[in-house]
């Protein structure tokens, strides 16, 4: 199996490492990744500045754009074949619910996907990379089986999220299939003064879990469970298309004639 890895926390953070040994027990593993710390880019792509590909000591290559340039340059002009499957991570915090919108880590997986190549993007549930090995571990048996399942059946790709407990291996239960759950609106923004007297605007932290219900990720992950959740990057609200293509038929009734 061939692997393309990458991620948002930068190619040296603690996360992409402990994954990269876990995955190279049993596939080829390529590893292109930020330069620096790209949390929150998305699928933002680099288009009105020069992109450098650097190699580290350790044989990662690192590019200084974001997670979504990364794969992007990586299946378009630095790999001679594509990769069996595409993974991200292991992120540093949690991408449940909303968090997927913003997330590099799915960003990276996502680009993938586009390309048509089977992607999984991995997170911790908490910060600060606690019981990290026994996610890397749970990280790389998911990936060696639904990756030897793609490899042999379903051609079409597909893009999990996945959120792992930060739990003892012996304490992590088996995965489970969830929807996203929803989370409050984000915390009020931080305002402080830079020494010229102006005003500066900080994001504020990411909302409480408003919808943690048994079927969703955070449920899942409270329990437990590694939490696996099948995305689709198609926006559109299918159930309102009957509503809006009734209702601007009657806005514009007459409107040409």
């Amino acid at each position: 199996m061939k692997i393309l890895l990458s991620n948002d926390d930068g190619f040296q953070a603690p996360g992409i490492v402990a994954l990269h040994a876990a995955l190279s027990t049993f596939a080829t593993v390529e590893v292109i990744a930020p330069e620096h710390n790209n949390s929150a880019k998305s699928n933002a792509l680099t288009l009105h500045a020069p992109l450098y590909v650097q190699r580290a000591g350790n044989g990662f290559r690192y590019v200084n754009g974001t997670p979504a340039d990364c794969v992007h340059i990586a299946l378009t002009g630095l790999l001679e074949e594509p990769p069996d499957l595409v993974v991200a991570g292991i992120n540093n915090g949690a991408n449940m619910g909303d968090d997927t919108v913003y997330s590099g880590t799915v960003g990276a997986a996502m680009e993938g996907y586009l390309f048509g190549i089977p992607a999984i993007a991995f997170s911790q549930v908490e910060k600060g990379w606690g019981h990290l090995d026994a996610a890397a571990q749970a990280a790389a048996d998911l990936v060696r089986r639904v990756g030897t399942a793609a490899l042999d059946g379903r051609r079409a790709p597909w893009l999990l999220n996945v959120n792992i407990p930060n739990r003892p291996q012996a304490e992590l239960r088996p995965p489970k299939v969830c929807r996203l759950g929803r989370r409050h609106a984000a915390q009020k923004a931080i305002t402080m003064t830079d020494p010229r007297g102006e005003t500066m605007y900080w994001i504020g932290g990411a909302g409480t879990a408003l919808d943690a219900s048994e079927g969703t990720d955070f449920h899942a992950t409270e329990h437990g469970h590694l939490a696996v959740t099948p995305l689709s990057i198609d926006l559109t609200d299918h159930h309102a298309l009957a509503y809006w293509a009734q209702g601007l038929a009657h806005m514009f009734a007459g409107a040409h004639g």
